[in-house]
């Protein structure tokens, strides 16, 4: 079917800027055309009306008149197709009525059939711009025939038939030359539009396809078959610390180390009909933090089925395995609970009876004998053995938090003065503090709080042998939040160190029992906050606590029972009472 290519305007509004182009420039063409024919009749820039052209005068107005009814077509109706054919159509018909005025076949504007048949080729398609070319011939033979048998008053010369025929198979080949060349300009044309879209397309869906893999939590990586790296989303770079530029071009085992094994068992499952299997490795990080990333390795295929790459898609586990050893720690905190009351029993009772033994065997022994050295150890020991009993009791259970509102400023400037003031810093130890001016309050235990700041801020010193920095960082976060930052500058830990740091027992770097950072982290979890540390080895350690400003549950005070104190005022008491509730234990 012969149209008006639709496609070659991509919007409806260029569509009628087009078809407005062509009215007014065929008006502006046809006011040319009279003027230059009136200059060449008077023969003079001296124009007369006496020697106005008729016939050109005539399509002149003619020409005016429809440009008024082309308008307003285009306003009554959108669609431009048949308004162009009827344009085009019109056209060929003036342009014959004008050659009939002008001398018939011997008239200087047979011309315009041609300009007709090229202007064509830009709004319509090749086929049909060759359809355009017939009708130019049809009507040019109908107006010879016509004037040929006086059907039409000739107003040329009277020519010969061999002549007559001789003109019209000149003009109909070079019409028909015409529109072929025209058909072939409008097929380039519709090709250079068509390959434009398809680029503005190709465009779009790749920007489409940059924006979906930006948009993706994982990291997504591609590859070509020799594993060099060309996708590298923003998840990728977040979780690996990576820049993508960097990374376009290097080699994939750079990244996870030889995974050529994981690579040919993710093709085997795949190729068994199963889900390709999921692989775990440690990453370290540009900065020296060890994250653990769980990864999938998939094929890239083309549209031709054709294996051109690899796709592995990655995710952070390191909060997860951070929640699960956090489960971990919590289950076996409740099966330290559990044995705590009985443990208590079982060591403070005997030792309770022993010292109350020796003391009275130290009564009647002299005080320089050798007995009396022995048993001053003996009583040193046990009060050393009845402190470790205390932490491990307190680590178990610690005591119900007294919450009340505290400023968390001051707290750490009092922490930081008794620390100065203490045997571990020394004079080439710097304590910085990073406060705010106005009062940081929050609900929490005050004595408790402290305790977590001392543990903190001596284990950061006593990690800074001879000398350092440590910087004590407090700020107001979202969420209702504060965060607590203790960044020393000391010999820092392994990542299996980080791993066991807050496990009971643990190996201490102090020389004590490492109860002190478990009793930490239990104090900070009953106060619904959070630890996180971070460290490299011998670039020092970082570690930041995030509390609530309001507790959500705030424990109940208790009040101490009527002539508790005096009760325990015995020197044995510690020894040999074991209170009900330390029984239980929470989780």
């Amino acid at each position: 079917m012969l149209s008006v290519d639709e496609k070659d305007f991509p919007a409806n509004s260029s569509r009628i800027r087009s078809v407005q182009t062509l009215i007014i420039g065929r008006l502006i063409v046809v006011f040319l055309l009279l003027a230059t024919t009136w200059i060449w009749y008077s023969g003079r820039m001296d124009l007369s009306f006496e020697s106005l052209p008729e016939g050109p005068f005539l399509i002149f107005i003619i020409s005016v008149g429809l440009t008024s009814v082309y308008f307003l077509f285009l306003r009554l109706s959108r669609q431009t197709a048949w308004q162009i054919w009827l344009q085009f159509t019109l056209d060929a018909l003036l342009i014959t009525n004008l050659v009939w005025l002008t001398g018939d076949l011997t008239s200087p504007y047979i011309t315009l059939y041609i300009v007709l048949i090229s202007v064509s080729s830009f709004y319509l398609k090749p086929l049909a711009t060759l359809f355009m070319a017939l009708i130019c011939i049809l009507v040019f033979i109908a107006l010879a025939i016509m004037t040929s048998f006086a059907v039409l008053e000739p107003t040329g010369a009277v020519q010969a038939t061999s002549k007559i025929v001789q003109i019209v198979s000149f003009h109909v080949v070079a019409f028909l030359v015409v529109g072929l060349l025209a058909a072939r300009l409008s097929d380039r044309r519709s090709s250079g539009e068509k390959l434009v879209e398809a680029t503005k397309s190709l465009a779009s869906l790749r920007a489409l396809h940059e924006r979906i893999i930006e948009s993706i939590r994982s990291g997504l990586i591609t590859t070509d078959l020799d594993g060099n790296i060309y996708t590298f989303n923003s998840a990728a770079t977040e979780i690996t610390g990576l820049r993508s530029e960097k990374m376009r071009g290097e080699k994939i085992f750079s990244l996870f180390g030889n995974i050529q094994k994981q690579i040919d068992l993710s093709f085997a499952a795949v190729a068994g009909g199963e889900q390709s299997p999921r692989f775990e490795a440690d990453f370290k990080t540009p900065d020296g933090f060890a994250v653990r990333i769980g990864y999938s390795i998939a094929q890239l295929f083309s549209e031709e089925n054709e294996a051109t790459g690899l796709i592995i898609t990655f995710q952070d586990l390191t909060e997860i395995r951070s929640m699960e050893e956090s489960a971990r720690r919590k289950d076996r905190l409740a099966a330290v609970g559990r044995v705590g009351a009985g443990l208590a029993h079982e060591i403070r009772n005997p030792l309770g009876a022993m010292r109350g033994a020796i003391q009275v065997l130290q009564s009647s022994t002299p005080p320089e004998s050798m007995q009396a050295s022995l048993m001053d150890i003996i009583l040193r020991e046990s009060d050393r053995l009845n402190a470790i009993i205390t932490n491990f009791l307190s680590y178990a259970k610690p005591k119900v938090g007294n919450f009340s509102e505290i400023d968390v400023g001051e707290a750490i400037t009092d922490t930081l003065t008794l620390l100065r003031h203490g045997p571990d810093v020394g004079l080439d130890h710097k304590l910085v503090e990073e406060i705010p001016p106005n009062p940081v309050l929050i609900s929490a235990d005050a004595t408790q709080l402290k305790q977590i700041f001392w543990n903190l801020a001596r284990n950061a010193i006593q990690a800074m042998s001879g000398s350092g920095v440590l910087t004590i960082r407090l700020e107001p976060i979202q969420n209702d939040r504060i965060k607590i930052v203790f960044e020393d500058t000391g010999q820092g830990m392994s990542q299996e160190a980080v791993e066991q740091l807050f496990e009971p027992f643990a190996n201490s770097t102090s020389g004590g029992t490492g109860l002190g950072l478990s009793i930490v982290y239990q104090i900070i979890r009953d106060h619904n906050g959070t630890i996180n540390v971070r460290s490299i080895e011998g670039s020092g350690t970082v570690i930041t606590v995030e509390l609530p400003r309001k507790q959500r549950n705030q424990a109940a005070s208790i009040e101490p029972e009527p002539g508790k104190d005096q009760a325990d005022a015995s020197p044995l008491t510690n020894y040999l009472s074991v209170k009900k509730d330390e029984s239980n234990v929470s989780s």
